[in-house]
């Protein structure tokens, strides 16, 4: 499995119409969960971010707001800002246009949100600019991946690649999911910690953002 825990420029050069970071005058980071809300999973990031006041934004997947609504709710009630990770977590660069969108205005319906997040990063330009210019999202990608998918990553390097990597602006990846929580339960709880002592605010992610041109 190939893939590079800060985003390189050239990647985001190609990539245009999305948002690889937020603003960097200030000691903020920005924690991203995706592919929830998960019944217990979700819970226990919830539990963990309202020790230290720590906000953030979970890109949730429409099935998954259907099957467990309550924790969604839950999510928005306790301030956390959330976004459109597609109904079945599709990529973008494997499906006809047509579906893609068809499939993201159909999690739309449950989650209200500006803020949409193509699943594994995959959506072309064309469709990048579609959703940005068209349906008005915001696409947000990231400047910092946990690596906490990958089941070859032990958890002690999760957690380095997030402590190591990390700084004000960043937008941080992680997974409030089943496959992921062996390494997000480790590290989560230690990149609060840390981050809170170095004088570091977590912060959801809101209008206004930096677009990459």
């Amino acid at each position: 499995m190939f893939y590079t825990i800060k985003t390189n420029w050239i990647f985001r050069a190609i990539c245009k119409y999305r948002v690889w970071h937020m603003p960097r005058q200030a000691k903020k980071i920005y924690l991203t969960f995706d592919d929830g809300p998960h019944p217990e999973i979700t819970g226990f990031v919830l539990d963990e971010l309202l020790k230290y006041k720590a906000k953030a934004t979970f890109f949730c997947i429409g099935k998954n707001v259907e099957a467990y609504p309550q924790m969604y709710k839950r999510v928005l009630m306790e301030g956390h800002a959330a976004g459109n990770h597609t109904f079945n977590h599709l990529n973008g660069w494997k499906v006809a246009e047509k579906e893609y969108f068809d499939n993201i205005a159909k999690a739309k319906e449950l989650i209200d949100s500006n803020l949409f997040r193509p699943p594994y990063g995959r959506t072309s330009n064309f469709a990048a600019k579609h959703l940005k210019e068209k349906a008005g999202f915001n696409i947000i990608m990231w400047s910092v991946l946990s690596g906490d998918f990958d089941v070859e990553l032990s958890p002690e390097r999760c957690l380095d690649n997030v402590i190591k990597n990390t700084k004000e602006g960043d937008i941080v990846v992680f997974h409030d999911s089943e496959k992921a929580f062996k390494r997000l339960r480790y590290a989560l709880p230690k990149v609060l910690q840390y981050f809170s002592q170095k004088g570091y605010s977590f912060e959801k992610i809101s209008i206004p953002i930096v677009v990459s041109k």
